[in-house]
């Protein structure tokens, strides 16, 4: 999905206040959330996510544990921005963060600099942790599903927000890796029950066409497949992708982009 211009030029004009206020250096913003995964509906925000640096004296500080390191604002005209200090992503990517290893799979990309988030791609595998991230999905899933699928009238855009995350645990217990960011490319995994799929790429359709907010009554075929993914889900058992936490690699990255 392509940003007009006219958005592009203040998302990138926003994120330059950023650095100039915070004195900070922007190596890689992205678009999440529906715009990047793929089915936004035509009023969706835009939500800019992105990964920073300061200069080195802010983390040779004594206070450096105690200071901020994310820059967050309100959404303001569909805009919301949220950014993590270097140090706090390369602590997350350490731990398999599912939201940092979507945004360097984004196919919207705001900033690209010095060879970020290249440097981190080519680590993914070394720390990609599939436990840790069907942990992640699976509570996402069950989060979403308590607060707006159980009534007889739904927000059609919710049934996204508990499909993607299992079908993300799907993608991992078949084997194939880390999660892509585009749900058209998930819909892999539904592949051998045609039924559902065709389901799923009609109300896709139908999310892309409406309003943000738009309400319709339970869809019979995707709700009982919910909930039987959701208790297959808990007993999903998927292979561990690494025997051990090298630090090392992260720390030669982080001293490299300090510099």
């Amino acid at each position: 999905m392509k940003i007009e211009p006219k958005i592009q030029a203040a998302i990138q004009q926003r994120l330059a206040t950023f650095e100039r206020i915070e004195n900070v250096r922007v190596l890689y913003a992205v678009e999440s959330g529906s715009r990047a995964w793929g089915f936004a509906s035509k009023d969706s925000d835009y939500d800019i996510r992105f990964v920073y640096v300061h200069p080195v004296d802010w983390y040779l500080s004594i206070e450096v544990e105690s200071q901020r390191d994310v820059i967050e604002r309100p959404v303001e005209n569909d805009l919301d921005f949220a950014g993590w200090d270097i140090r706090k992503a390369l602590k997350l990517f350490s731990k398999s963060n599912p939201a940092l290893l979507e945004w360097l799979d984004s196919g919207i990309v705001y900033i690209d600099r010095d060879d970020f988030a290249k440097d981190l791609r080519a680590l993914r595998d070394s720390f990609f942790t599939p436990q840790k991230c069907v942990y992640h999905y699976l509570h996402m899933a069950q989060n979403n599903y308590r607060a707006y699928l159980r009534g007889p009238e739904v927000q059609i855009k919710k049934y996204f927000y508990v499909l993607r995350p299992l079908l993300a645990i799907r993608w991992m217990e078949q084997g194939r890796g880390v999660v892509p960011m585009k749900f058209e490319k998930l819909l892999e995994t539904v592949a051998e029950e045609p039924a559902m799929l065709a389901e799923v790429k009609k109300l896709l359709k139908r999310k892309i066409a409406a309003d943000e907010l738009e309400e319709g009554p339970q869809i019979p075929a995707i709700h009982e497949f919910l909930d039987l993914e959701l208790v297959r889900a808990n007993k999903v058992l998927v292979p561990t992708m690494r025997s051990r936490i090298d630090m090392d690699l992260l720390n030669t990255l982080y001293r490299e982009h300090l510099k």
